[in-house]
């Protein structure tokens, strides 16, 4: 009932109810439910039941003075409200009534049932004496579960409505209706994209609920109200004895009080042997209404009282000091609440904590000197916020500071800067300070530090320079007694090992301390084991990469490392990608985008794999957006595989738009880039496409050189993804130089590769590759063209060879179909029909009406994906003006409004 009449469908008095408004039998609803819950709603709700139509209906709310109806046989429906409000002279009518009830008499009682005179007895004492005859329901009303929440939200604020402003809300609330509504209300006309937890808690108190709490505390005598306010300092039900000490009563006084604000509702039952407020946030109004004074000596025995419980619970205790004005004794369980928090995992807690505490300029140095550290490391291994970033940029600028602990803080600010902010120079600059700042004094911290410098995936550095930071930094490690520092160690070696391919990668990998070490071995292990699937996948390891991921993700969550988990779940869009899951992942991505905006480097994957499948399903303008527009990481910022990658999907681009010098300048950069770091496994998604850009702008010699760099860099290295993209470059290079026979012959072992690992849509790349060649020519012609008596074996040696290649080509063509890769089928069935036998139809052109033709449809796919009239006219190997007049005959045919409308609308147009 609460809900809508669904709930009302379900009840067992509605059938009788209905009944009776038939004129057969007499009913009467007793509907109870505490402030807000949606009676009076409940009661129009049934005034609209089509049975009630043909009676006569009565509406009444007591103590309002209003004139009492006429009542009398026949069916009526009977609805009155507020009963607790009732005068005695309303509650004798209400009584005299259903004691005389009547064939067809359907009644409805609505109430508070913690405001009524006598508890439980809606009309008061005696009791009413119902006749025989008359049937009598109770129904109470429910609050609502964090779906129903949820559904109201949605309905309110739409897609602004977050997971964690749902939570809020329903917690914050009560699940009560009215207090739900009075939040959306404010939420509703709120600015930004989305609505949070922070901006449900800045709403405050709703007015309806402040006046309703506050009134009936104020009903209570001065000497109970005490009891009240303890329950609102606490903010939370507690029990019995534990709320009178808070008070400061005596047990005797401390009962009285309590049971005089149970009868006037000022407090409830909230579970069994617990009180306080149903609906949380009335605490907060009646706390703003304690008088200063009391208000912090309520406080300061709250402290002391949760002081006792066991596990303590340190963050409300430094809440309560806090708020007593016992800065010592906050500063103390705040610390101790923060490890408290890191201790179970949980990361965003300590962080919010600490950040809060060290924003007050008055604490002393000596407890920043404490403090800062815990923040920092939570927040490297948790999900960092700005404020964060600024606290540390503050803390390690005070001359206050040890020089050891200003190192320690560098050193976490650093990693913040470079893993999660994006700010990669800063971050290596803080990094090398930590290093000198800390020196031998802190060997552990050192090490890490140094570690951190060796991570090979920034564009700075080398991996000569990277090996010997690791190195220095094992050299330490396992000269100290830090196993925390030895397992950080452990996992930079562990994942460096799988980006150079190291024979001992696995080795490495199956040694990190992953059970029965301490939580900060187990969270660098945790690392480790995401950073060498990440590792692994860009080597094509994609079995052994999933499985890695798989247990990152696992030991990840069940330690809290949120951060770790996040860039794990970047990884999985990467992996998804290469193994051709590309349904629902572009909503993914831009999910993930969004989860993570404040985290640029995190996002880095999410940014990439967007931007390759708008590439691939034609929506050029969304690639380059995706790519490289605001929020995308900028190269200098960007993990070198992933800059390779971006900068492999430009180069394409470029080349498709016929911009060659600017194709070839991009590929020379990243080359370099990729050149100089020295891990050539990283090469794997540009190679081909840069050796392709360089060849066509006419430096053939400088494509071969890549080439041959690339196969030399890969020496000895297990990189299956690689090591086809090896072969593939060589392809492109032959197909440059006109050798179409032998580029044909590398894209099949390409292809062959990508099958094997297996890549689907690189493996279409190159089978069409391969059929190209052999169409254009002849390679799968046999015998010497000028020797006559093989010249019909190499005709029918052609023939096969090109019936063989159009076969590859409907394979791509099935195959990109099946990925989503519009611009690639385009393309490859462009092909295909420019090769493939003509089929007989009768004379003149074919009659398709309304509905689009095979080319139309092309087009106007394209045209709604965003590509101009040229940039198609590339694509399917048409002239501007053609591809003009067939989406002006689409647009004409489909009803579009515009191009962009054309990916609506054709589906509308039928099968050609």
């Amino acid at each position: 009932m609460v809900d809508d009449m669904a709930a009302v469908q379900r009840s067992p008095w509605l059938a009788p109810l209905r009944l009776a408004l038939g004129g057969s039998g007499s009913v009467l609803v007793l509907v109870e439910g505490p402030a807000g819950l949606g009676k009076s709603r409940a009661l129009h709700r049934l005034s609209g039941l089509p049975e009630a139509a043909a009676a006569r209906r009565v509406m009444w709310r007591c103590g309002t003075a209003q004139e009492r109806p006429e009542t009398g046989g026949g069916p009526a429906l009977l609805l009155v409200d507020d009963v607790h409000r009732a005068a005695p002279e309303e509650r004798e009518w209400l009584r005299g009534v259903l004691e005389r009830s009547w064939e067809g008499l359907a009644a409805v009682l609505a109430y508070r049932p913690e405001e009524l005179g006598t508890c439980g007895l809606p009309l008061g004492v005696p009791a009413v004496s119902y006749p025989p005859a008359l049937a009598v329901f109770r129904h109470r009303l429910r609050v609502w579960s964090v779906d129903r929440v949820r559904r109201a939200a949605s309905e309110a604020l739409g897609e602004r409505a977050t997971p964690e402003a749902v939570a809020r809300l329903h917690a914050c609330s009560g699940g009560v209706p009215q207090v739900v509504a009075d939040l959306l209300g404010v939420l509703r006309a709120g600015p930004g994209s989305r609505c949070t937890a922070a901006d449900v808690d800045a709403v405050g108190v709703p007015v309806r609920l402040a006046e309703l709490v506050l009134s009936r505390t104020d009903a209570l005598a001065p000497a109970d109200r005490p009891v009240v306010w303890a329950a609102a300092v606490l903010g939370e039900p507690a029990a019995r004895d534990e709320l009178l000490s808070v008070a400061g009563t005596d047990p005797a006084r401390g009962r009285a009080a309590l049971l005089a604000a149970l009868a006037r509702s000022a407090l409830s039952e909230v579970s069994q042997g617990r009180y306080g407020f149903a609906v949380p946030l009335a605490a907060t109004a009646v706390r703003e209404r304690v008088p200063g004074p009391v208000r912090e000596e309520l406080h300061g025995r709250a402290a002391r009282v949760l002081a006792r419980r066991r596990p303590v619970p340190w963050s409300e205790v430094a809440r309560h000091r806090g708020a007593a004005g016992r800065r010592k004794g906050w500063l103390r369980a705040v610390e101790k609440a923060a490890l408290a928090a890191v201790a179970q995992g949980h990361h965003e807690e300590a962080i919010g904590l600490l950040e809060r505490t060290l924003a007050v300029p008055e604490v002393p140095a000596r407890f920043r000197a404490r403090l800062a550290p815990l923040l920092a490391r939570s927040a490297v291994v948790g999900l960092r916020s700005d404020r964060t970033v600024e606290v540390l940029t503050q803390a390690v600028r005070d001359p206050g500071l040890p020089v050891d602990v200003r190192g320690q803080l560098r050193l976490d600010l650093g990693l913040m800067l470079a893993n999660q902010v994006g700010d990669l120079a800063a971050g290596m600059r803080e990094l090398e300070s930590a290093v000198e700042e800390l020196g031998e004094v802190r060997p552990a911290l050192t090490s890490r530090a140094m570690v951190a410098l060796a991570m090979p995936e920034w564009p700075t550095g080398t991996l000569a320079g990277h090996r010997e930071w690791l190195r220095r930094a094992a050299g330490l490690a396992h000269a100290g007694d830090s196993e925390v520092a030895r397992a950080a160690v452990a996992a930079n070696h562990a994942s460096l090992a799988v980006a150079c391919g190291d024979p001992r990668a696995r080795e490495l990998v199956a040694a990190l301390p992953v059970e029965g070490a301490p939580a900060g071995c187990r969270e660098h292990a945790a690392r480790g084991l995401c950073n060498a699937a990440d590792a692994a996948l860009w080597r094509g390891s994609y079995q052994w990469g999933e499985e890695l991921l798989s247990a990152g993700l696992d030991l990840s969550a069940r330690i809290g490392a949120s951060y770790t988990e996040q860039t794990a779940q970047g990884t999985r869009l990467l992996l998804d990608w290469w193994s051709g899951r590309w349904a629902g992942l572009g909503e993914r991505c831009e999910r993930f985008v969004a989860e993570t905006a404040d985290m640029p480097v995190v996002a880095a994957d999410a940014h990439l794999v967007r931007g390759m499948l708008a590439f691939a399903q034609g929506d050029w303008t969304e690639a380059v957006h995706w790519l490289t527009a605001l929020g995308a990481p900028a190269p200098e910022c960007t993990r070198m595989p992933l800059a390779a990658a971006t900068a492999g999907t430009l180069i394409r681009l470029a080349l498709i738009r016929g911009d060659s010098p600017a194709a070839a300048e991009q590929a020379g950069a990243a080359w370099t880039a990729v050149s100089d770091k020295g891990i050539w496994a990283w090469a794997a998604e540009l190679a081909p496409w840069a050796v392709e850009a360089v060849a066509r702008a006419g430096d053939v010699a400088a494509a071969r050189r890549m080439a041959a760099e690339f196969v030399q860099g890969l020496q000895g290295q297990d990189a299956p993804s690689a090591r086809a993209a090896v072969v593939w470059s060589r392809a492109a290079l032959e197909e440059c130089e006109g050798c179409h026979r032998e580029a044909a012959g590398s894209y099949r072992k390409a292809a062959a590769a990508y099958r094997e690992l297996p890549r689907p849509y690189a493996w279409a790349l190159t089978t069409e590759g391969a059929a190209r060649c052999s169409l254009t020519g002849g390679a799968g012609t046999s015998g010497a063209a000028g020797d006559r008596s093989d010249r019909s074996d190499g005709a029918a040696g052609a023939d096969g060879g090109r019936a063989q290649a159009v076969a590859s080509l409907r394979r791509c063509v099935e195959q990109y179909t099946e990925l989503g890769a519009v611009y690639d089928a385009a393309r490859a069935r462009t092909l295909l029909r420019s090769h493939q036998p003509p089929q007989a139809r009768r004379p003149g052109r074919p009659a398709f009406d309304d509905r689009l033709s095979p080319r139309e449809r092309e087009v106007a796919e394209l045209a709604a994906r965003g590509l101009m009239n040229r940039e198609i006219a590339v694509v399917l190997h048409l002239s501007p003006r053609t591809v003009e007049q067939h989406v002006a005959r689409a647009i004409r045919k489909t009803g579009a409004l515009s191009r962009r409308d054309l990916l609506r609308t054709e589906k509308n147009a039928g099968p050609p």
